[in-house]
């Protein structure tokens, strides 16, 4: 037993030195006159331009919870990680009168307000950091999957690749350009049906010229990553789940996975 109590100190210990030494940072821009906030993580070595992921929460989420759920620093510890904080949205699919926080849906909703903070957050990154231009990610779920596809269509030429989760996104195809992207989604998904999400992931797929034919690219658990080869350099990945619409814990794994397989050219 004593032996025991003394591991498990020890764990903790060696866990809060780690928090210690890379804390995720609460920081705050103005934007328009609205205090906007994110959650950033920096890597503490510093030696090398770093990579960047920023992870978007869904309708009603936080930063906090995204930071805990998402944990992409725990995932590649190399990289900046930005965790932004979402403002009362209207949802589609649910709470109409926007009383829980989330992101706008297409250009234009909202005076553009997010895709504007978007912007503030990546020049404080560029100005305060050292990052690698060609390596910079978006990703999110549910409505920070479908914000995920607004900023692909609306800041593409920044990312190199993408991974919306859980998410469709229609107004906006138009402003698609290819680029390398994977897409997480559950088979039993009752908020934005898998049929849906299905053809999206279809679009997708012809939008990138990637091959009919999938072949596996990876499996964790009860996710299946299915990878469609282009020949433009613009692969497609489906990341696939027997689940509902709740984010899978391992998909951050595989998504950092596909993100380092990306730079942007």
């Amino acid at each position: 037993m004593r032996f025991l109590i003394i591991t498990l100190i020890t764990s903790l210990f060696a866990i809060s030195s780690l928090r210690a030494a890379n804390p995720l940072a609460e920081k705050e821009w103005m934007v328009e006159g609205v205090v906007r906030k994110a959650l950033l993580y920096v890597p503490t070595t510093g030696k090398a331009d770093a990579p960047v992921i920023f992870a978007f929460h869904g309708h009603g989420g936080t930063m906090g919870h995204a930071a805990r759920t998402f944990a992409y620093q725990t995932q590649w510890p190399e990289a900046v990680v930005v965790y932004m904080q979402g403002l009362n949205t209207p949802g589609k699919l649910t709470d109409p009168e926007g009383k829980k926080s989330g992101w706008q849906a297409n250009a234009g909703d909202l005076k553009d307000r997010d895709l504007k903070f978007f912007d503030a957050v990546l020049a404080t990154l560029k100005k305060d950091h050292k990052i690698d231009e060609k390596r910079i990610y978006c990703t999110g779920h549910s409505n920070g999957g479908a914000f995920t596809y607004l900023l692909w269509a609306q800041r593409g030429d920044v990312f190199a690749a993408v991974a919306p989760s859980a998410a469709i996104f229609v107004q906006g195809m138009k402003d698609l350009k290819p680029k390398p992207a994977l897409h997480v989604a559950g088979e039993s998904d009752p908020l934005v049906k898998y049929d849906w999400q299905k053809r999206m992931m279809d679009v997708v797929k012809k939008l990138d010229g990637c091959d009919t034919e999938g072949k596996e690219w990876a499996k964790l658990g009860d996710l299946v990553g299915t990878k469609y080869e282009s020949k433009t350099g613009t692969p497609f990945i489906t990341l696939i789940s027997p689940g509902t619409h709740t984010f899978p814990e391992k998909a951050p794994e595989l998504i950092v996975k596909f993100f380092k397989e990306q730079v942007k050219k």
